[in-house]
C-alpha cells in the first residue's frame, strides 16, 4: 500500500520518537529480565514474534446509523474501505474528531502535524485499532466495538503504536520496527503490577512464554479463546494509509446478537464479497436486574430496563437503541439530548463487555 507524504512523515516521527527512548527501553526489559531469569534468547524470540505474526484489530458496531442513513456494516458492504472517524463522524470513544478537537489536536502532537499540512483530506487520516497480541475471543479493546476485524500481517507495518489510548498523551510509542518502548512499558506493567493488556495476576515469565509459544499460532478458533472484557489496558494502533476489505483484512470477527439479523446478513455478505473469514465471538447477554450503578453510573440500570428484550440486554439490543434515538430523538428527552443519551448507550456498552455473561453459560 503506497503511503503519501504526510502519512510516511507521520511514521518516521513516531520511529524517530521510539529511537531516542530506545537505549533506556532496551536497559529497563534487560533489568527485567534478569529478575524473572528469563533468557536472552527467549526474550528475543518474544520480541521477533511481535514483529512477525502481531496482528491489528479494527473494533466497531455494524449497527450503528452513519451520517449517510446506512448502518456502518452497510457502509462497509458498500464501499470496501475502512474509514477513519474524521471521514464518518463516528467515534466509539470521544466525539472529537473534527477540525480543533481533541483528537485532532492530539493527532498532531503525535505526528508532529504531518496530518495538518496543506491539502491533506480526511480520507488520509489514520485509522484506530489495537494490537492483538494474546488472543482475546472478545479482541483488544472490545469497549470500542462489538465485533473486530483481523488485519493481515503486512498492515502492522504501516502503523505506529502507543501504550495505552494516544488523548491521554502516551510516552511510550513505536512501529514494529522500533517497539522497545513499548515493549518494555508493557513488561513493566506485568512485572510491577501484574497486569497487562486486560490480564490480571499476568507474569513476566507467562507473558514472554505465551508470545512465543501461542502469538505464532493461528487464531481462527476464536470460541475457545478467552473473554477478557478489556476496556483500558491495551496497546492503541494508528493504521497509515487505506485499509480495503478485500486486500488489508484476513477476518471479521462478529458478535452472536447479530446473527439471523439484517446485520448478520449484512456481515455475511460483505465476508463473501470480499473474502474475508468470518468468525463469530461468545458474545455477552446481561439481566437488567444484573446491571449495577456503581460502575458507570447510577443511570445504568433504568437504561438497561428500557431498552431490553425479555429483561436481556446484549449488542444488538443496544445498537437498536442506538438508531431508534437517532430516528426519534424526541421519544428520549426524559434522559437528555441526544448528545447525552448517546454517552449513556456507549457508557451501557461498558457494562455490558464487564459484567455481561456468555450466552452458552
Amino acid at each position: 500500500m503506497p503511503l503519501s507524504p504526510a502519512q510516511r512523515s507521520a511514521i518516521d516521527h513516531v520511529a524517530s520518537h521510539a529511537r531516542s527512548r530506545r537505549a533506556e527501553a532496551v536497559a529497563q526489559q534487560d533489568h527485567i529480565r534478569r529478575m524473572c531469569d528469563i533468557s536472552v534468547d527467549d526474550l528475543c524470540e518474544a520480541r521477533v514474534n511481535i514483529e512477525q505474526h502481531a496482528r491489528v484489530a479494527l473494533h466497531f458496531h455494524p449497527d450503528r446509523p452513519d451520517g449517510t442513513g446506512q448502518t456502518v456494516g452497510q457502509a462497509l458492504l458498500r464501499d470496501g474501505r475502512y474509514r477513519s472517524q474524521f471521514e464518518t463522524g463516528l467515534s466509539n470513544g470521544g466525539l472529537s474528531a473534527h477540525p480543533g478537537g481533541r483528537r485532532d489536536l492530539c493527532e498532531q502532537r503525535l505526528f508532529d502535524g504531518a496530518y495538518h499540512a496543506s491539502g491533506m483530506t480526511n480520507a488520509g487520516r489514520p485509522k484506530y485499532g489495537s494490537l492483538s497480541l494474546l488472543h482475546h475471543a472478545d479482541g483488544p479493546s472490545p469497549r470500542f466495538g462489538s465485533c473486530y476485524f483481523v488485519l493481515t500481517a503486512a498492515v502492522s507495518r504501516r502503523c505506529t503504536f502507543t501504550y495505552l489510548d494516544s488523548h491521554e498523551g502516551s510516552i511510550e510509542r513505536g512501529t514494529l520496527e522500533e517497539f522497545d518502548d513499548v515493549f518494555s512499558a508493557l513488561l513493566h506493567s506485568a512485572f510491577y503490577h501484574e497486569i497487562g493488556l486486560g490480564e490480571s495476576g499476568l507474569s513476566v515469565p507467562s507473558l514472554v512464554r505465551r508470545l512465543r509459544c501461542e502469538l505464532p499460532l493461528p487464531s481462527g478458533d476464536v470460541e475457545k479463546f478467552p473473554i477478557i472484557r478489556n476496556l483500558n489496558h491495551y496497546i492503541e494502533a494508528q493504521v497509515h494509509g487505506d485499509v480495503l476489505l478485500d486486500q488489508d483484512v484476513d477476518a471479521l470477527v462478529a458478535d452472536p446478537s447479530f446473527r439471523g439479523t439484517e446485520t448478520g446478513c449484512v456481515l455475511d455478505e460483505l465476508c463473501r464479497r470480499y473474502d474475508v473469514a468470518l468468525h463469530w465471538h461468545p458474545g455477552f447477554l446481561l439481566s437488567c436486574d444484573e446491571v449495577p450503578r456503581d460502575f458507570r453510573g447510577p443511570t445504568m440500570p433504568s437504561l438497561a430496563q428500557r431498552i431490553a428484550r425479555s429483561g436481556i440486554i446484549d449488542a444488538s439490543t443496544i445498537g437498536d437503541a442506538v438508531s431508534d434515538l437517532r430516528a426519534d430523538p424526541g421519544a428520549w428527552t426524559d434522559r437528555g439530548d441526544l448528545d447525552e443519551v448517546l454517552q449513556e448507550l456507549k457508557l451501557l456498552w461498558h457494562v455490558l463487555v464487564k459484567y455481561g455473561r456468555q450466552p452458552r453459560q
